[in-house]
């Protein structure tokens, strides 16, 4: 009789994405010249590595093809971003970032580039924590100092390539 006991069922909840990603996607572009520079530098030359759309390099071992080393990459990367994306900030002598990820992922954050745009990181480093993600610093829970949230600015990248992976370059070794 007009539906009084009847159940409805629950109201429906947004699907969540998995893995989760941070809500914020920067618009600032990486300089993907300059990380290839630095990534060299880094590595004294001595290594070939794969560079994702935004920035985010595949260290690669000796001796891949183009396509070995673009298929090594994606899934190095893969492999990053579908088990816990754990990050290692590294402070370099230029003052960049070497953000280490597993599988020889990593990220540069410029120092330039994030003075140019520290207002915006540090106005929206909190997006840069993904869903339901809750990281212990010495500060506590999801405190960042001013290194952690350069750190998790970088990482906003690296999302943003293991979302739509693409090799854009294969660098080579000097040697």
């Amino acid at each position: 009789m007009f539906g009084l006991f009847t159940t409805q069922p629950p109201p429906e909840q947004p699907a969540e994405r998995f893995p989760p990603v941070p809500p914020w996607r920067p618009v600032i572009a990486q300089p993907l010249d300059r990380i290839v520079e630095r990534i060299r530098h880094y590595s004294n030359g001595t290594k070939d590595f794969a560079v994702f759309n935004h920035g985010t390099v595949a260290i690669l071992p000796d001796g891949l093809s183009d396509n070995q080393a673009r298929q090594h990459a994606m899934q190095a990367l893969h492999g990053v971003f579908h088990a816990h994306p754990d990050m290692n900030p590294r402070p370099m002598k230029d003052g960049n970032i070497l953000i280490q990820y597993s599988n020889d992922v990593a990220s540069v954050v410029l120092s330039d580039l994030v003075d140019a745009n520290w207002i915006e990181i540090q106005a929206k480093h909190q997006d840069a924590l993904a869903t339901h993600e809750v990281l212990i610093t010495p500060l506590g829970p999801n405190k960042f100092d001013d290194h952690g949230k350069k750190a998790l600015f970088g990482r906003c990248y690296m999302f943003m390539d293991a979302q739509d992976p693409t090799v854009s370059r294969i660098e080579r070794s000097a040697t």
